[in-house]
């Protein structure tokens, strides 16, 4: 192989970055659905840069370019299980390499994205990572597939063949619906159905402060933007208005009352820590928001509940009462009794600071 590699003389980085931003809308069968990790690196750039990392640097300008495309097209996540383009990858690995696989270490390992992106380049891959929540997630993306994961027939009574079965997906399915249960029976009446049988699945809220006029110190909700859905199918948000002296909120858009006109909800109350009082107008500065935290002044509301009502698809919104304050009170006392029934159990606290 000469010394230098495809990636240390050019690479596509426009294409593959574009590539890579979409990734994040990708909901159905990228290993972000599976579970969170911080700072992830997209599977486009890491699939690409680990070939472009791997096969040396051509030596004409007609090659530079075919591979430059074969990069970008490698990237793209419909093609992440295209036999015939992971094939050539592996094949032109193979080949810069001496017919044999290289082996490739992340020492910094994380949720996995350039590991498994190795592995699917026909690498002998090794991960290195001192998180346990890493170790987990590593072992569940990178091991336990290729050591459980393989299909297997199964048998009926009379001994013969009846359907293709994969233990790991099985085990995966049986024990993810027996935690599902058990969390129903110990926190499910803490997700109290709606009179149609909508269950809250997430509750929407919004840091708060003074108004620092002191003829209005109206409570100021602190929100960014007011979308609460933003497609292009489906455009709902929360429309501030003031009530005397109070802040309320209206859903308006798709399928609810119809949005303001000249309302946009993507101008919010807060930006870089200054807060516009929606009340009286009076501007709150960032020092000044910043303080208000720092002395314990800031409050927090409960402003909206995300429902979804099971058969059904999408999400529905409504607006909190005081029935779903009460109730998430109670999971707060709850939680609190358990945190102290472990701690006692274990000599240390079970939420970090």
């Amino acid at each position: 192989m000469r010394d230098k590699r495809y990636i240390e003389e050019s690479f596509p980085v426009k294409e593959v970055s574009e590539i890579s931003a979409r990734e994040k809308n990708i909901r159905h069968g990228h290993i972000s659905t599976l579970h969170i990790w911080w700072a992830r690196r997209p599977l486009a750039s890491s699939r690409a840069t680990s070939y472009a990392a791997l096969i040396p640097a051509p030596e004409t300008t007609e090659e530079w370019e075919k591979k430059r495309q074969f990069i970008i097209e490698l990237s793209k996540w419909e093609n992440s299980l295209n036999y015939r383009i992971i094939e050539k990858a592996r094949k032109d690995i193979l080949e810069a390499n001496g017919g044999k696989s290289p082996r490739v270490l992340d020492c910094f390992a994380g949720g996995g994205s350039i590991p498994l992106e190795a592995l699917r380049l026909g690498c002998e891959t090794h991960a290195v990572e001192y998180n346990p929540v890493a170790v987990l997630i590593l072992k569940c993306t990178l091991e336990y597939p290729q050591k459980y994961g393989k299909p297997k027939d199964t048998k009926n009574e009379w001994g013969l063949n009846t359907q293709t079965k994969n233990p790991l997906l099985e085990d995966v399915k049986k024990w993810g619906e027996w935690v599902l249960e058990e969390a129903k029976k110990e926190i499910g009446k803490f997700y109290p159905a709606d009179e149609d049988g909508s269950i809250p699945v997430g509750y929407i809220w919004a840091r708060t402060i003074p108004c620092q006029n002191p003829a209005c110190m109206a409570e100021i909700p602190l929100m960014r933007q007011f979308w609460l859905a933003k497609k292009n199918n489906k455009k709902v948000a929360l429309y501030p208005y003031v009530d005397g002296k109070e802040v309320k909120f209206k859903i308006v858009g798709d399928g609810y009352e119809k949005m303001p006109e000249g309302f946009d909800p993507s101008k919010g109350t807060v930006s870089r820590a200054i807060a516009t009082c929606p009340v009286c107008g009076y501007t709150v500065d960032d020092k000044t928001t910043r303080k208000l935290f720092q002395e314990g002044k800031a409050g927090e509301r409960m402003v909206a509940v995300v429902l979804h009502k099971p058969g059904t698809t999408g999400k529905r919104y409504r607006l909190a009462t005081k029935k779903d304050l009460e109730v998430f009170r109670e999971a707060e006392k709850y939680m609190e009794e358990k945190r102290q029934k472990l701690m006692d159990e274990w000599g240390i606290d079970p939420v970090p600071d």
